[in-house]
């Protein structure tokens, strides 16, 4: 399945892109996650959209965020 990122990433202040609407540790597993998790997560982005509807993205995700959520998960 292919990933919902339209390449806008910043995180808010729970570290959800606002581009996509996944939450790092969804975008960090992505490749790792099965089919069926990615549909949940697929199902879950229109709700988030909405719920963050004026929210801004206040950081990038960094490379040391990347490798801490990472690490965080293995």
């Amino acid at each position: 399945m292919h990933s919902p990122c339209v390449a806008r990433c910043g995180l808010n202040d729970d570290d959800y892109c606002m581009g996509c609407f996944r939450h790092i540790d969804e975008i960090v597993s992505w490749s790792s996650t099965t089919e069926i998790e990615q549909q949940v997560i697929w199902d879950k982005l229109p709700a988030r959209k909405i719920a963050f509807e004026g929210d801004s993205n206040n950081q990038t995700i960094s490379r040391a965020k990347w490798l801490a959520t990472e690490a965080k998960q293995g």
